[in-house]
């Protein structure tokens, strides 16, 4: 999330402000992050409201009674909740006026807010288990008659780039189509299904059993992915029965990703952090990474030895991970805040066995980690940090990079890059280092896909554009 610098130092105040004045700042803290996460997508709205275009509206539906996975649009997912996959795609596409979640539950609401979506409350009319995603987008369209086009995107499509949306909004704006759909080729051959009790033979639908071809000498067949549905007003408005022009959009294999059941979860958590796209800043080299001391290395638990020493744990897991930044040339600093629960002499031996730099706070943690910035000539998108707690939030909204751990209060304040599985103290950095480097290597061979075509061939491709179709 991007933020200009009177934004910034206006949020940075109110911060300040309310840690002075305020015993709890908490609400005041969800609030402003809610402000800021939201930022983005009203600085879309109102900069394409009075271009004269047709409004187009992008669309998610998450309804909270899913029965493969309970609640599965906001289960974390490679560290994000699956949602804010394609909430990132749609908002960075720079081409969706708005940007909206259809639920009926108050958690997805809550999640959709922070990750700078607007949110649509649905009737329960169009929340049951027989609903169609056709009877709840018209009922969103009635209550909106400002929309114009809907680019309906499935929350269970992580792999999406904000590429293929704006690809396939042009085939509506530029193209003239009603209706848009995603596909992606297959090869596979298809039977006839029959009876087991009966005495038909099954009939082949489209491979001559004589002939089998061999895939290269295939082009296969298009069948829809389910990434996304794009609409005209006035096509949703006859419910899709009267298409003037059709067209589908084609994806690669390695983007089209669909979740169903449990057992989707772990081949797309290895294919989203393969293919999936991670922010407008996933192309920034990190050369410094900050953590929190108390809350991300320790687990905020302070032992007491029976001479009356101050005693802390930390976990190997950790100290490897931190090694691993360091091999790569990033360095590692612990930073610790005003209000540090720790002694200096017990922040230095836990520095000393990390085997890292330490950085003790004596001012606001963000003038703090800014005053270091300048030290080192560094810029925002630099620097990952894993922070914590609510005062952690304005470093944390700035960063290139951030993760926090699965037990952080701060996680519930902000749309982290990286929601670690983890908990404090107990192998969060260690993920949260995992995580960069997948990122750094992930930079490093943009463009590039390797797909292994037997167990003895491997052949590297370029990424191309695919080319679209109509019908």
């Amino acid at each position: 999330m991007l933020l200009n610098l009177y934004q910034t130092n206006n949020i940075r105040n109110k911060l300040n402000y309310s840690h002075k004045g305020v015993s709890n700042p908490l609400p005041l803290l969800c609030s402003l992050t809610a402000a800021m996460e939201s930022n983005r997508c009203s600085q879309v709205s109102s900069c394409c409201s009075s271009s004269g275009h047709p409004h187009r509206a992008a669309l998610i539906l998450a309804r909270g009674g899913s029965k493969g996975i309970p609640l599965k649009n906001i289960k974390n997912l490679a560290g994000v909740p699956l949602i804010g996959w394609v909430l990132r795609a749609a908002l960075d596409s720079g081409v969706a006026d708005s940007v909206w979640v259809s639920t009926d539950h108050d958690e997805i609401e809550r999640v959709a807010k922070v990750w700078g979506a607007k949110v649509h409350r649905r009737s329960p009319e169009v929340s049951k288990d027989s609903s169609s995603s056709l009877e709840t987008i018209q009922e969103f369209i009635r209550l909106r008659p400002e929309v114009d086009i809907v680019c309906h995107i499935q929350a269970t499509s992580p792999c999406l780039h904000p590429h293929h949306i704006r690809e396939a909004l042009q085939m509506i704006t530029e193209q003239g189509c009603d209706y848009v759909f995603s596909v992606v080729r297959r090869h596979q051959f298809r039977w006839e299904e029959v009876n087991e009790k009966g005495s038909k033979n099954p009939t082949p639908l489209n491979i001559d059993v004589a002939h089998r071809p061999r895939r290269q000498d295939w082009c296969g067949e298009l069948y829809e992915n389910g990434s996304f549905y794009f609409y005209t007003r006035k096509a949703l408005e006859n419910g899709l029965e009267q298409l003037d022009k059709v067209a589908y959009y084609e994806m690669l294999p390695e983007h089209s990703v669909d979740i169903d059941v449990d057992i989707d979860w772990p081949v797309a958590e290895q294919r989203v952090l393969r293919f999936g796209y991670f922010g407008q800043e996933e192309k920034a080299a990190i050369r410094l990474f900050l953590c929190n001391v108390s809350g991300c290395l320790t687990n905020c638990q302070i032992y007491t030895s029976v001479s009356g020493e101050d005693l802390v744990a930390i976990n190997a897991r950790d100290v490897a991970g931190i090694q691993m930044l360091q091999r790569e040339d990033i360095e590692v600093i612990l930073i610790s805040s005003v209000n540090e629960p720790l002694s200096r002499g017990l922040l230095e031996k836990v520095a000393q066995q990390a085997r890292c730099g330490l950085r003790i706070g004596e001012q606001q943690k963000g003038l703090e980690v800014e005053r270091l910035m300048r030290e080192k000539n560094l810029r925002w998108d630099e620097v990952a940090f894993m922070g914590s707690e609510a005062e952690d939030v304005d470093v944390l909204s700035q960063v290139g990079l951030n993760g926090v751990p699965c037990d952080a209060p701060v996680a519930d304040l902000i749309a982290a890059k990286y929601i670690c599985q983890r908990p404090s103290g107990h192998g969060a950095i260690r993920e949260f280092a995992e995580y960069i480097l997948t990122l750094e290597k992930k930079s490093t061979s943009q463009g590039d896909v390797f797909i292994s075509v037997s167990s003895r061939t491997v052949l590297c491709i370029r990424s191309f554009p695919i080319t679209t179709h109509f019908c």
